[in-house]
């Protein structure tokens, strides 16, 4: 089998081109390129309920089966290791590397934002009430609250409301309890296994739609906002991307050096993700997705249950590159100067605001409002400043954090000596098309 496929002729390249335009991540950059036109062209007929319950859908979807494959495979992890121990330090590492690399997120935008000053000069205007809706939601960005609000009221309410971190706690108790059975819980244990298959099956069905999704989504953004939202606020987005990008390729590519693998290689492993949150502006619309594919990329099975998924609200480092960068510009915009410490004080308040943010469109939005009130309440009204934009940027921020939580989750399997080198080469060197789900959870 493996000749047939080195095998090169003019009739198995014309089959490979054909096989391309029949791959996910291709459907969705046409349907991205697509509503991105209807939305220029015919903004009215892109704004229309049915167009955008298209991208509402599909991520609705998405977000049905993440809770239980969620609780699957961190069940399935943790209960096939022996030692309750290798749990704890695998947490341990991934928290530590949160933290590290969002550091350097938080002091790249802060440092990129002086530099560069997008707000100096601003004169647009805008309307504070604008902003009233995300204050409030904001007032429950508290730190109390929110390890409060990490346990559930029950376990059924945590699925049922799809909360990522309530169904991660329960998903963890249940996997040691399962551990502590030891033999008579072998039987559950193939139970949860087979679901897993299940449900993964589940997932490569429901990405057949993603270009349908894609395109809804990205047609009534285009459509509702439109390029003329942009205005004088183009510096503020075209900054925001190229920061990114900017961490993506040094820190992270970096990182990923370091751990033995090529960021670019990886980034086009996982294209067909990054497009579909692209063009749905949520990171959640690819997390089912992108744990199957880093378990094929050769991370173990632990590892991934336990660091993807805290990672989409520990993790965040889009969010923390916009926080600094939007809260500089601002200041900037408002003509208030920020000391070096308001500015340090910037740097802690983000790093604790940006953990009760998840991959939801807005949230960076919300976390960033629940930052400005404590660096400093006069900033809060200019929030309305960038609200008209926030939309083209959350894209860059989920794009970003999904990149982040890839780049982390193979970092720490590498850090616990569980990377399969062979398996990392072998998936880089070649493509995986997101819609071919159908193992899930690897078995060896």
């Amino acid at each position: 089998m493996g000749g047939s496929m080195t095998a090169k002729s003019p009739a198995s390249s014309a089959h490979r081109s054909n096989w391309s335009l029949r791959t996910l991540y291709v459907q969705v950059l046409l349907a991205v390129a697509l509503g991105a036109l209807l939305g220029w062209l015919a903004p009215h007929a892109a704004t229309n309920d049915w167009v955008k319950a298209l991208g509402e859908g599909f991520i609705k979807l998405i977000k049905m089966v993440i809770a239980p494959i969620i609780f699957c495979t961190i069940v399935s992890g943790i209960a096939h290791i022996s030692e309750a121990r290798k749990v704890g330090r695998i947490a341990v590492k991934a928290l530590l590397y949160f933290e590290i690399i969002s550091s350097f997120a938080l002091v790249i935008g802060l440092a990129v934002g002086n530099l560069v000053r997008p707000g100096a000069g601003f004169s647009g205007t805008a309307d504070p009430a604008a902003v009233a809706g995300y204050l409030k939601q904001a007032e429950a960005q508290h730190s109390v609250d929110f390890f409060l609000n990490i346990i559930p009221d029950s376990a059924v309410g945590a699925f049922a409301r799809g909360d990522v971190l309530q169904v991660l706690l329960f998903s963890i108790l249940f996997g040691f309890a399962l551990m502590a059975l030891g033999q008579r819980g072998h039987v559950l244990l193939a139970l949860i296994d087979d679901l897993a298959h299940a449900i993964f099956g589940v997932i490569a069905i429901v990405m057949k739609a993603a270009p349908i999704g894609a395109f809804g989504a990205m047609a009534y953004t285009v459509g509702k906002y439109g390029p003329q939202s942009l205005g004088n606020l183009a510096g503020l987005v075209a900054t925001f991307y190229l920061t990114s990008a900017l961490f993506v390729i040094v820190v992270l590519g970096a990182v990923a050096r370091i751990a033995g693998f090529s960021i670019f290689r990886f980034l086009n492993y996982i294209k067909a993700e990054l497009l579909i949150v692209l063009g749905t502006s949520s990171s959640e619309s690819a997390l089912p997705a992108l744990m199957e594919k880093l378990e094929r990329l050769g991370c173990s099975k632990p590892v991934v249950g336990l660091v993807v998924p805290t990672g989409y609200s520990f993790n965040l480092d889009g969010t923390n590159i916009y926080m600094t960068l939007a809260t500089l510009f601002i200041a900037q915009a408002m003509g208030v100067d920020l000391t070096f410490g308001q500015q340090m004080t910037i740097l802690g308040v983000a790093m604790l605001t940006s953990k009760g943010a998840s991959g939801i469109t807005g949230a960076g939005f919300v976390t960033l409002a629940a930052t400005l009130a404590v660096i400093s309440p006069a900033l809060v009204p200019g929030m309305a400043i960038v609200l008209g934009v926030d939309k083209f940027m959350s894209e860059c921020r989920a794009l970003t954090n999904i990149i982040g939580n890839g780049v982390a989750t193979i970092v720490v399997s590498w850090w616990e000596g569980e990377l399969d080198r062979g398996k990392l080469s072998e998936a880089l060197a070649r493509n995986v098309d997101a819609s071919d789900v159908t193992t899930g959870i690897t078995t060896g």
